[in-house]
């Protein structure tokens, strides 16, 4: 797994992210690629996974890529396209960032401070 440390994100650029996201296709291929671990999928099995083909495809891993939350590297004839694990993480912990700041308004008791 990517074991790149990420800094905090900024609003405009967890922005960004979020709106790489905001294709139900687009996040079925990030999901498809989280569970298919650090060895990724290729193009045909990553097709066969979510039900997207050809064009479709490329158009929702070249926005996945460009918001640096999926890589892709070429083995032979072949792109293997993998879930960024460590600014995944960063994403979702933004969400989470200033969740319970104040204690008394958190709801979630598992994330409370102190």
């Amino acid at each position: 797994m990517e074991t790149k440390t990420h800094l905090p994100l900024d609003i405009e650029e967890a922005a960004r992210a979020f709106a790489a996201l905001g294709s139900g296709q687009r996040l079925a291929v990030l999901q498809a690629l989280v569970a298919a671990g650090p060895e990724g999928l290729a193009a045909g099995d990553l097709a066969q996974r979510t039900g997207i083909g050809g064009s479709t495809l490329t158009h929702h891993l070249r926005f996945l890529t460009q918001s640096q939350l999926a890589t892709q590297r070429r083995e032979g004839r072949s792109i293997i396209s993998t879930a960024a694990f460590g600014r995944v993480e960063t994403l979702s912990n933004y969400l989470l960032l200033n969740c319970c700041a104040e204690p008394a308004g958190c709801v979630h008791k598992e994330h409370r401070n102190g």
